[in-house]
């Protein structure tokens, strides 16, 4: 069937029955696309939008049901991970120095100071700092001697039975040939009443 495009020629608008049908499939087609696009652009694409974003909360969903899964399957084992830990935290504890224990300290760093040889030049309390949960206790030292005399006074202060840090080495050599050293020691106490696992942990030890 030949299309004839004189047909479009003097189309009246107000009597579109009277279009020859040709004419009138031409137009029911291109209203059919502009209706399309629009329903497109008006319905499906924020439908498309909103799917994506739908699919996104899944895949986000799927992660979390698999990380819940997989705390939930290994809970007995964190469970006991958990009771190590408050053990071994409850043992540290021990270790940190009571209030009435602190002065002694002193005493502690000399015996193990001049127990290597050493001679102390001076040895005192600093001003303690205030941290989150505990208290830290600093303790400055000047000794002089040699170099395998400060190595054991370093090993035996870590074998001592409280916590005690040693920090901030500096060491020089007098004009006597032996050597100087200036050292910054710290110990720590937690706060009495502080909200924080230790007092489980404590508890604990105890009613072990």
């Amino acid at each position: 069937m030949k299309f004839d495009l004189s047909q479009f020629n003097d189309l009246d608008m107000e009597n579109i029955g009277g279009w020859p049908t040709q004419v009138k499939a031409v137009f029911a087609l291109i209203l059919a696309i502009l209706v399309f696009v629009a329903g497109y652009f008006l319905v499906v694409s924020d439908a498309i939008d909103v799917y994506k974003v739908e699919q996104g909360k899944e895949q986000q969903l799927r992660e979390d049901f698999r990380s819940k899964y997989q705390l939930a399957a290994n809970l007995e084992l964190y469970r006991e991970q958990l009771k190590q830990m408050e053990a071994q935290f409850a043992e540290l504890l021990k270790m940190l120095p009571s209030q009435n224990e602190m002065p002694g300290l002193l005493d502690d760093l000399t015996f193990v100071a001049t127990d290597s040889g050493l001679r102390i030049r001076s040895i005192d309390w600093d001003a303690e700092i205030q941290r989150d949960f505990y208290i830290e206790y600093p303790i400055r030292m000047s000794v002089t001697g040699d170099y395998h005399q400060m190595g054991h006074m370093v090993s035996g202060v870590a074998k001592l039975p409280r916590i005690v840090s040693l920090h901030d080495f500096v060491i020089k050599r007098e004009a006597d040939g032996n050597l100087s050293m200036e050292v910054l020691a710290k110990t720590y106490r937690f706060k009495e009443g502080a909200e924080v696992p230790a007092n489980n942990a404590k508890a604990k030890g105890k009613s072990k």
